[in-house]
């Protein structure tokens, strides 16, 4: 059986990310393909448990990369590869790269740490493709802004200060910067149906 394609959705919190996901659904199943959508930290019962955790509880930066580690383990091994070796496509709201850019860079976790875990939690369990909705700080800071007015409770990443926001967004993009056959970098600040042409388009050149 031909294995599944395993796409992630990053950015900084208020990129708009989680707004193309039904869209990015429609396109795969389009393909005749089943798709699983997920997210991180979250995924299962024990990554949701954990990812209430992980957003809402203050705890230092080693205890929050652990965490996140372990929901992940939990995900890849009873979500993620057993669906992407049944033939299906994975669609992840985040994952490893979320947490080099919003642990290692926003909270300088070593590297080092970072590249051992993820080694021993998912190995040769990687993204085929990650889509990286990219904002500038402006327009993430007035999106949460608005999120706010409108009732919603942010999480302690999303009201972290602008430095750290900043971080993230810089090791995103030196992510991407690094394997640029992986990424595609989505202007997210184009209208929406824009970026969804775009991201039909890439999805497109997944065989």
């Amino acid at each position: 059986m031909t294995r599944g394609r395993f796409i992630t959705l990053e950015g900084i919190d208020g990129a708009g990310k989680s707004t193309h996901v039904p869209a990015l659904q429609a396109a795969i199943a389009a393909r005749g393909c089943t798709v699983v959508a997920t997210r991180e930290p979250g995924g299962t019962p024990l990554g949701e448990k954990l990812r209430e955790l992980l957003l809402h509880e203050p705890m230092t930066a080693d205890a929050e990369t652990l965490l996140m580690f372990a929901a992940r383990q939990e995900h890849v091994a009873t979500v993620v590869r057993p669906a992407l070796e049944r033939g299906d496509w994975v669609l992840c709201d985040r994952f490893t790269d979320a947490t080099y850019a919003y642990q290692g860079g926003g909270k300088a976790v070593d590297p080092a740490r970072l590249d051992a875990l993820a080694g021993w939690v998912h190995g040769d369990c990687h993204p085929d493709l990650t889509l990286l909705f990219d904002v500038p700080l402006a327009v993430s800071r007035a999106r949460l802004a608005s999120a706010q007015a409108a009732g919603r409770v942010l999480d302690r990443f999303e009201l972290e200060r602008d430095a750290f926001a900043e971080r993230v967004r810089e090791t995103y993009l030196a992510r991407a910067a690094a394997e640029p056959r992986r990424f595609r970098i989505v202007d997210s600040t184009q209208p929406p149906a824009a970026v969804e042409a775009q991201l039909r388009a890439w999805i497109a050149e997944l065989s």
